[in-house]
């Protein structure tokens, strides 16, 4: 089954590429690479792999050879696990391998960016609206530099903080109701920009305690006077809102005689994903989402039932939602997956596990949806949504235990997802196995962190993909 999802994910993926000439891709893949942003990085990622593909069917070791190269590189700018296709270059090419991806440093962590300020940025979150900046060490009032950029004529008003600092993740957007822009990046090797931006001026104050760097941003725009011009601003903004609502469909994994995984002190995996997906439906809710859910309650729902809730209700996004187990009791982190005819061993013993349940989907799946969603643009935009997911989620697990564990984003043959016609994730928030791991995992406040860090996700994802 494997190998015949290789070959239509081959074919799917090279029709759509737009190319036909190897070195045109190629050329056309390391134009993506040199520009230096996620998205084109996502697409270098794609050629490269359907290079790969094309060079295994038509046997083409030299066109293999780059293939995995650009696979390898583009991969690991993006967080992806790309050990199997390393190894394999390794192999090939007879190089020796880079130092990430050694056995013994090889732990699906994600490489630090190398910088050399002083002070890393640990987490950000939003405490009483304000905007808060939490560093590993105390800010110095001449680390932080603040100025604005406003220009009347033009409608644009920019309101900078360069810090003197450095971030472990990606640049990411922000988001603040009636502020249009709110981005935080890696300016440069020393220096971490904060960049807050609308059509209208904003009252922007700051404060720094300690190691943190407390901002206000109020867009004195909204309307303050009588009440009536009040109530019909709240009026039009709900009208607004439901205008532009999201859909999504949040599955809550296992469920009635199917328990999941059960690890330390009996904890299952069916209650504790439950929890989360209710604690994720009702933030969803209270910022504008539609929410559906596989379940609600202790049932057995089958794996073709829950994408064919999501396909009826047009969903733009399936969110499947488990906890991890292993023999022994020592694996530990947080990962997320997206669907793909994976590789990786790894991989592919966890996607055994959480297809285990309902064994009869498999030949339906296998012949009826496959074609329809092995394709190019889900793969990339579940790819996406999965990378903005894993980092929502450890930048506020990490706001109450530094020790949380980043597991990477991983692809992987999951059957709940085969039958998605949207983007779709199926995340791992944590090993029940593990005595630690499994303690947080039934705490109330442990899992609204989760749950929150998935929501700051999917904003995240539809931000980034003007959505």
């Amino acid at each position: 089954m494997i190998r015949f999802i290789f070959v239509l994910f081959f074919v799917t993926t090279l029709s759509l590429s737009g190319a036909t000439n190897d070195q045109d891709i190629l050329d056309r893949a390391a134009n993506y690479m040199n520009n230096e942003n996620k998205s084109d990085y996502f697409r270098a990622y794609n050629d490269y792999k359907n290079l790969y593909l094309r060079s295994i069917m038509s046997e083409d070791e030299e066109l293999k050879l780059q293939a995995l190269r650009g696979i390898v590189k583009s991969g690991q700018k993006l967080h992806i696990d790309v050990v199997q296709y390393s190894e394999e270059l390794i192999a090939l090419d007879k190089l020796p391998p880079p130092l990430e991806q050694t056995p013994e440093t090889r732990n699906d962590t994600k490489q630090e960016i190398k910088v050399t300020a002083s002070n890393k940025l640990k987490a950000v979150k939003w405490r009483n609206e304000r905007l808060v900046l939490i560093f590993e060490k105390n800010l110095a009032s001449n680390h932080i530099n603040y100025f604005s950029l406003e220009e009347d004529a033009k409608k644009s008003y920019k309101y900078i903080f360069d810090i003197h600092a450095s971030m472990l993740t990606e640049s990411q957007n922000l988001r603040k109701e009636g502020v249009e822009r709110i981005k935080l990046a890696q300016f440069n090797p020393n220096t971490l920009r904060l960049v807050i931006e609308d059509d209208n001026k904003i009252d922007i104050r700051f404060k720094k305690e300690n190691n943190e760097l407390v901002v206000l941003i109020k867009n004195i725009k909204e309307p303050t006077k009588a009440p009536v011009q009040v109530a019909l601003s709240v009026k039009q903004a709900k009208s607004k809102v439901s205008k532009q609502t999201k859909i999504i469909v949040v599955d809550a994994g296992h469920g009635g005689k199917d328990p999941g995984a059960v690890g330390y002190k009996g904890y299952r995996e069916k209650v504790i994903v439950l929890q989360v997906s209710k604690k994720l439906k009702k933030i969803l809710e209270a910022r504008g989402y539609k929410v559906y859910m596989t379940r609600d309650s202790d049932k057995f729902v089958k794996l073709s039932h829950r994408t064919k809730l999501a396909n009826d209700k047009n969903a733009d996004l399936f969110i499947s939602v488990h906890v991890n187990a292993v023999d022994g009791n020592k694996a530990n982190g947080i990962e997320a997956y997206f669907l793909s005819p994976s590789r990786s061993e790894r991989a592919k013993n966890v996607a055994a596990k959480e297809n285990s349940a309902d064994m009869s989907d498999m030949n339906f799946y296998g012949k009826q949806s496959l074609l329809n969603t092995l394709n190019s643009h889900n793969i990339v935009a579940s790819n996406k949504l999965a990378i903005d997911m894993q980092q929502g989620m450890l930048q506020e697990t990490r706001a109450l235990y530094k020790d949380v564990r980043d597991a990477g984003v991983k692809e992987g043959p999951f059957w709940v997802l085969v039958g998605a016609l949207m983007p779709s994730v199926l995340v791992e928030v944590g090993f029940v196995t593990n005595p630690t791991e499994a303690k947080r995992l039934v705490e109330e406040k442990y899992q609204t962190n989760i749950a929150l860090g998935m929501a700051n996700g999917i904003d995240r994802y539809f931000l980034n993909n003007g959505n």
